[in-house]
């Protein structure tokens, strides 16, 4: 399922890196851009996630400039696009399922590409926040959830969720994205308790995965409440889990590659990837 053309090598003076295109399924939006160093591999990798409520007016190129700037410290990116509402089949289950696949398709392209897949952390922001932590805790489901993978799930050495909407539960209740989780999952938490259960994060604690929640004091998309909940659950069920409140920052500055808080989330990075 690769089909990878070469896009673009920067040529300024930070270390280079080959950004290809890839197919990792069948359907339209099951493509990703893969940001390859031009330095000695194993690389560790990085699978962002965009946000946007679910909803496909939003892409992967709002992730472009955070991929850009962890190739060029020699760490591997896939950035993933995936079914959203409005797209056919996005939403309940196939944003998902999607996800999921992308996920497991690095050990596909392991050997070709030189990257360590011992060594896997998802970073997302917004709606990607709760993809990114989601794929930290999925177990495997039984055989007649629609969730079901054909091999064992590929477990993340940690996972990052900047401004993360997290806690679908909370995220129904706040009516948030007017109504974005009610649209993503198809009705309201008593209409469909079992698909909650199945895509919150924090319905799936423990994740057993160290997870870091970077999440601005200003943020009016997704509140500051919903990770400091998050956070106190997962406290509660003994996880791994750190979560960083920046002063006055909103909903985006989480994205912009040159603000102080992608610098604190590089920093984390590097403690869930020990030798980046």
């Amino acid at each position: 399922m690769e089909s990878p053309s070469q896009r673009r090598k920067p040529t300024n003076s930070l270390p280079a890196c080959t950004v290809t295109r890839h197919t990792y399924g069948p359907h339209k939006y099951n493509f990703g851009d893969f940001y390859l160093p031009d330095s000695p591999g194993p690389h560790p990798v990085v699978l962002l996630l965009h946000g946007g409520f679910w909803r496909a007016a939003y892409d992967l190129t709002l992730m472009e400039g955070l991929a850009d700037s962890l190739a060029h410290q020699s760490i591997a990116v896939w950035n993933i696009e995936y079914r959203r509402v409005g797209n056919r089949g996005g939403g309940w289950p196939g944003t998902l399922q999607d996800v999921a696949l992308a996920m497991d398709y690095l050990r596909t392209v392991a050997t070709p590409l030189n990257i360590d897949v011992r060594r896997i952390v998802p970073i997302g922001h917004s709606a990607g926040g709760q993809l990114a932590l989601w794929l930290a805790g999925r177990s495997r489901p039984s055989q007649q959830s629609p969730l079901v993978t054909p091999d064992a799930p590929l477990i993340p050495t940690g996972a990052i969720s900047l401004a993360g909407a997290i806690d679908l539960e909370l995220v129904w209740q706040l009516h948030l994205g007017n109504g974005a989780a009610a649209a993503f999952l198809g009705g309201s938490p008593a209409a469909f308790p079992e698909r909650y259960a199945a895509a919150s994060p924090a319905a799936l604690l423990p994740l057993r995965v160290p997870s870091v929640l970077i999440h601005g004091t200003s943020d009016t998309n997704v509140p500051l409440a919903v990770s400091q909940a998050y956070a106190q659950k997962a406290l509660e069920a003994g996880d791994n889990v750190k979560l960083i409140e920046l002063p006055k920052a909103d909903h985006f500055v989480v994205i912009d590659p040159s603000s102080d808080a992608w610098a604190i989330t590089l920093r984390e990075l590097q403690i869930l990837l020990p030798g980046t």
